[in-house]
C-alpha cells in the first residue's frame, strides 16, 4: 500500500473537503486527477505567505482533466483550473469561462511546470522495457488512462505516435500498425491517471504503466517493488493554468485566484513542484535539481500534429484515428 500518495478516492485536505466554492473566503482549484498531493503541498505554502492566509479556505477537485472541464461548462464553481492539457483550458475559453488570451496571462504559455510520459516497471524490470518500441511487443501488458477521457491518456497515445511517425520515416501504415499493437497490449483503459496507477500497483495488473514522469517517480521513490524509465523520446506535457474568470468576478475570487497562480511560479512554489517531480522553469531550481531528470528529447503537439485542435478532431473525435484503431 502506497502511503505517501493517496491511490484512490479525493483527497480530505483539512484546508476544504473537495466541492463547489461557497463564499468569497473560499477558492476551489479544479485540477487533474494525480494532482492532489501537489496541492495539498502547495496550498499551506501559500496561505502562509499570503496576507488575509488566516481567513482564507482552499478546496480542491481531481478527476481526468476533460471531466474536470466538462463539470465546469455543467455548473461547478471553480475560481481557477490547474489541468494537465491545453485543450481543457481552450473549451473553457471557447465557451467564454476563461479569458480568451489566457495563455499571455502568465508565463511559458501559462505553464509554470511541465513533464513528459514514462514508463513505470515492476522491480527489477522484467520485461526490459525501455523505450516506445517495447510496448509493442507479444507478451508486454500495457497499462494507460483511456485517450478520451484523460489529458495524461492523451500524450501517452500522441506520444507513441510520434515517436512511431520518426521511428518509421512518416509510413502512417507502419505508424497505425505499430499503434495496434500497442492498444492490443492495454489490459484495463482507467478514465484517468490516478485509477491506471491503482490498477497497476493496488491491483498488480500490467508490466509496464505509462503515465507523467513525475507521477512514475513520486510512486516508485515512495513504494518499493517499482522503478521510473524515462524513454530517450517522448512528448513536452505542458500544465497550464487560467483563472475562471467567468466564476471569479461573479465571486469576488479574481485577485486571489491570480495571486495563488503566480506563486506557482515564485521561487518557493517552483522549489515544491519540483520536489513533486515536476520539471520547472525557475533557473535556479531547475540546476538544484538538474541530477534527478535524466535528459531526453521532447516532441511538441505543435510540431507533429499542428495544434491540440487538430490533434483532437484526428485523434480522437468521434470515428477519429483512435476510434478507427480500436475497431480494428
Amino acid at each position: 500500500m502506497i502511503r505517501t500518495f493517496a491511490i484512490a478516492g479525493s483527497l480530505a485536505l483539512g484546508i476544504a473537503a473537495s466541492g463547489p466554492a461557497q463564499a468569497q473566503d473560499e477558492i476551489l482549484n479544479v485540477s487533474y486527477d494525480i494532482a492532489r498531493e501537489l496541492y495539498a503541498a502547495i496550498n499551506p505554502a501559500f496561505l502562509d505567505q499570503y496576507e488575509g492566509g488566516d481567513a482564507l479556505t482552499i478546496s480542491q477537485s481531481h478527476a481526468g482533466s476533460s471531466k474536470q472541464a466538462r463539470a465546469i461548462l455543467q455548473g461547478l464553481q471553480a475560481d481557477l483550473v490547474t489541468f494537465n492539457q491545453v485543450l481543457d483550458v481552450e473549451i473553457l475559453a471557447e465557451n467564454g469561462f476563461v479569458a480568451e488570451d489566457w495563455q499571455d496571462q502568465f508565463p511559458n504559455n501559462a505553464s509554470p511546470y511541465y513533464s513528459l510520459p514514462a514508463f513505470m516497471v515492476r522491480e527489477g524490470n522484467p520485461q526490459e522495457i525501455d523505450g516506445w518500441d517495447d510496448l509493442a511487443r507479444d507478451g508486454v501488458s500495457v497499462i494507460f488512462p483511456n485517450p478520451k477521457t484523460s489529458g495524461n491518456g492523451r500524450y501517452t497515445y500522441l506520444a507513441a505516435w510520434a515517436w512511431a511517425l520518426e521511428e518509421f520515416d512518416g509510413d502512417e501504415d507502419r505508424v497505425r500498425e505499430y499503434m495496434n499493437a500497442v492498444l492490443d497490449n492495454v489490459e484495463v483503459f482507467d478514465t484517468g491517471g490516478r485509477g491506471a496507477t491503482t490498477t497497476f500497483v493496488e491491483r498488480g495488473i500490467g508490466d509496464v504503466l505509462v503515465t507523467f514522469e513525475a507521477e512514475a517517480l513520486n510512486i516508485s521513490g515512495q513504494t518499493e517493488g517499482y522503478e521510473t524509465v524515462v524513454p530517450a523520446q517522448s512528448l513536452l506535457a505542458e500544465f497550464p493554468v487560467a483563472v475562471v474568470e467567468r466564476v471569479a468576478e461573479q465571486r469576488g475570487t479574481g485577485e486571489v485566484a491570480r495571486d495563488y497562480l503566480n506563486f506557482l511560479y515564485s521561487t518557493e512554489g517552483q522549489e515544491i513542484l519540483a520536489s513533486f517531480n515536476n520539471r520547472v522553469h525557475d533557473e535556479a531550481v531547475v540546476e538544484a535539481n538538474a541530477d534527478r531528470f535524466p535528459e531526453t528529447d521532447l516532441f511538441t503537439v505543435e510540431d507533429v500534429f499542428g495544434s491540440w485542435t487538430e490533434a483532437q478532431e484526428t485523434h480522437f473525435g468521434s470515428g477519429g484515428v483512435l476510434d478507427q484503431l480500436l475497431r480494428n
